[in-house]
C-alpha cells in the first residue's frame, strides 16, 4: 500500500565561501525554515551537511525535495539530492528503479539475500548480527538454561535471571529463540532482535 511506504531525500548541501560557524548556523537555519514548509506529513532529519525529508509516498518526497531546494536558494545553497525508497525485508534503502516484491516467491527471495548478508557480515567481521534475550523465572532456571545452550557450543552471557545469545542472521536467531522457548520454562519471556553487544562469531 503506497501510504505506509518510506521515502527518503538525502539533500547533500555544498555552501559557497563561508566559514564553518556560518555554515553551521546556516544549515540550522536552513532545517528550521523547511520543517515550517514541509507540513507534518514529512519528518526532517539532518546529518553533518546534509538534511533528509521522509516521507510516506514518492510524490511528497517529490515536494520536499522542491520545498527543500527552494530554502537553499534562498540561503544562496546549492545542493545535490537522491531519492531512495525503504525495503522493508532487505532493511535497507533503495533507489525507485528497485522494485518491490510483489509475490511469495519474491518476499521469500529477498528475505533470503538479507539472511545470506547477514550471515556473510557475521563470518567477515566476526561479530553476530542478531541476539536472542530471555528472561527466566529466577536466577537458577537461567543459571540451568546457561548451562544447556553452553555445552551445545553457543556462546551466552547470564546477568541474574537474563540470557544473552548471538546469532549469525535472522533466520538462525528465530530457530535458537524457538528452541530456547521449548527448552525454558513455559513463563520464560523471550525476544529477537539485531544485536547491539558485539558478539563474537563463530560462538567460542
Amino acid at each position: 500500500m503506497a501510504d505506509s511506504d518510506d521515502w527518503r531525500v538525502t539533500i547533500s548541501v555544498s555552501y559557497a565561501q563561508a566559514g564553518q560557524a556560518q555554515q553551521s548556523f546556516s544549515l540550522r537555519q536552513v532545517e528550521e525554515d523547511i520543517r515550517r514548509q514541509v507540513g507534518r506529513g514529512i519528518v526532517v532529519g539532518a546529518g553533518e551537511a546534509q538534511i533528509l525529508p521522509y516521507a510516506g509516498t514518492e510524490t511528497a518526497a517529490g515536494d520536499a525535495e522542491r520545498i527543500t531546494r527552494d530554502v537553499l536558494a534562498g540561503y544562496s545553497m546549492a545542493a545535490e539530492s537522491a531519492l531512495h525508497r525503504w525495503h522493508p525485508i532487505e532493511e535497507r534503502w533503495e533507489t525507485p528503479d528497485v522494485p518491490m516484491p510483489q509475490t511469495k516467491a519474491e518476499h521469500q527471495a529477498e528475505h533470503q539475500r538479507l539472511v545470506d548478508a547477514e550471515a556473510a557480515e557475521s563470518l567477515a567481521t566476526g561479530v553476530a548480527q542478531w541476539e536472542v534475550r530471555a528472561e527466566l523465572g529466577s536466577h537458577r532456571q537461567a543459571v540451568a538454561l546457561a548451562r544447556k545452550l553452553e555445552s551445545e557450543g553457543r556462546a551466552v552471557v547470564r546477568r541474574w535471571k537474563f540470557l544473552i545469545v548471538g546469532a549469525s542472521d535472522e533466520d538462525e536467531a528465530r530457530e535458537l529463540a524457538g528452541q530456547i522457548r521449548q527448552e525454558a520454562p513455559p513463563d520464560a519471556a523471550v525476544m529477537v532482535e539485531q544485536a547491539g553487544l558485539g558478539w563474537p562469531f563463530p560462538p567460542s
